[in-house]
């Protein structure tokens, strides 16, 4: 909404100036229409008389069109978009997500691990590395040494399971595992089923390089072992992916009896299973992974940047026997290889027990970040996990998930719609944002960005109306 206390010059020329920026700065995108003047004026306490010369001065400027009956539309100008706007292959590959977020707003969009002061605990180490291995960080990482392997064994291991070390790949992060995995199993064409709704990242990435993506049914205990047999009967899924423990981003955990389902399933059909287990790693879950119960044919991807440090892009994939030299090879060519100072951070970290103990400490953060977020959202439905830095939030009537994103936006706080979580187009609505709360810098700003996003959801149909 224009606030006409900001900005210089007449006060009609300052809503003009704002309705501009909003249009430019993709928040009102073409064949948005504007709202009736005097609805507006109404709203932002002006005359209508200051809004129709607003309206005007817009018009005068190639930004919108007034159909008489109708009401005022903004118009498609290719030069006008914002970047991320002008290209729709941009767009859909961007999710809905700005490329760039705009400055001074809370991101409540990222799952990032909080900042705990682990600066100084990765300072120590690439230190020491740079002063111990000159020659190596100067070139290529060709020779792989044993503790690389050995970490990511230690790493990914839960309960009973630990995987071998000649199974293990180090990877650039579990993202980019993943989308190696899916390189190396699948040939372009291939269908790869996705809950409908899920880190939808990687069905894009897998829809760059060719796959077609086909959608798994979900309730709220998570997948549906029927509907899962149902698809690959039909549909003949070559490789699924599955987030089994504190999935992103409903936070819900399967059952040991459905993972048992889906091993079974994915044996009789011969379908791959890619298991991505960042989140599950922090919540202390002891319940099997589908690599221990399907070990022949899952791979499991983990990583540092939820629990130790984003900016350290480094992780591992488990494979299945006599696959990790395909899947080394896969990611080499789809990532350009492993940084020999990267790896070698990460094998030190998780090897010298610093990486444990900075998961810990992170999740000590974020533990005391849910329970404000269950203070302060009392009386709302919402999944979270004391360990998980995202809940799950369902919006009370009558906001949408989109129109809450936009209304947030407008308040200073970035959140995601369940559209950014949708692998493809489908019916299913559950009106529900996800909320991270790790990246900002301490709790005094996560508990403003609460209670925002709190005042937000009690403001009903008023706040609805403002911002629909």
């Amino acid at each position: 909404m224009p606030d006409p206390s900001l900005g210089q010059g007449p006060l009609y020329a300052r809503i003009a100036d704002q309705i501009e920026q909003a249009i430019t700065g993709g928040m009102l995108p073409a064949g948005t229409k504007l709202p009736p003047q005097r609805n507006l004026a109404f709203d932002i306490g002006v005359t209508i008389g200051t809004i129709g010369r607003a309206y005007h001065l817009v018009r005068e400027r190639g930004l919108v069109s007034g159909e008489v009956g109708r009401g005022t539309y903004v118009l498609d100008n290719a030069d006008l978009r914002p970047a991320e706007q002008a290209d729709p292959m941009t767009a859909a590959l961007a999710g809905t997500r700005p490329i760039k977020a705009p400055p001074g707003k809370l991101r409540f969009d990222s799952t990032a691990a909080p900042d705990i002061g682990q600066g100084k605990s990765l300072e120590k180490v690439l230190i020491d590395i740079s002063r111990e291995h000159h020659a190596d960080i100067a070139s290529y990482a060709r020779d792989f040494p044993a503790h690389w392997f050995e970490a990511g064994s230690q790493w990914l291991a839960k309960g009973t399971f630990r995987p071998l070390p000649d199974r293990i790949v180090p990877t650039l992060g579990a993202h980019a595992g993943a989308v190696a995995v899916i390189a190396a199993v699948t040939a372009p064409g291939d269908k790869i089923a996705f809950e409908n709704i899920t880190y939808s990242q990687i069905s894009r990435s897998a829809g760059l390089i060719g796959r077609r993506t086909i959608l798994l049914r979900t309730d709220d205990y998570g997948l549906d072992p029927d509907d899962f047999e149902r698809v690959c009967a039909q549909q003949h899924p070559k490789l699924a992916f599955l987030m089994p423990t504190a999935q992103n981003p409903t936070v819900v955990t399967l059952s040991l009896e459905r993972r048992q389902a889906i091993a079974d399933i994915a044996r009789r059909y011969g379908v791959w299973l890619l298991e991505d287990d960042l989140y599950g790693a922090m919540t202390g879950d002891m319940t099997p992974l589908l690599a221990e119960l399907a070990p022949e044919r899952t791979f499991l991807v983990g990583g540092l940047s939820k629990s130790v440090a984003a900016g350290v892009r480094g992780g591992w994939v488990a494979c299945p026997p006599h696959f990790s030299q395909r899947i080394r090879i896969a990611h080499k060519m789809v990532s350009g290889g492993m940084p020999f100072l990267l790896a070698e951070l990460c094998a030190r970290l998780v090897l010298s027990g610093e990486a444990a103990i900075l998961r810990s400490r992170s999740i000590e953060e974020i533990r005391a970040r849910e329970q404000m977020a269950r203070e302060i959202f009392s009386g709302i439905e919402f999944n979270s996990h004391p360990h998980v830095p995202f809940l799950w939030l369902k919006l009370s009537e009558p906001w949408f998930s989109g129109t809450f994103k936009h209304a947030a936006f407008e308040e200073g706080v970035l959140v995601d719609d369940e559209d950014e979580f949708k692998a493809g187009r489908t019916d299913s609505v559950f009106h529900r944002v996800r909320i991270g709360f790790s990246s900002p810098a301490d709790r005094n700003e996560v508990r403003r960005g609460f209670l925002t996003l709190r005042r937000l959801l009690d403001s009903g149909r008023t706040g609805y109306d403002s911002f629909a």
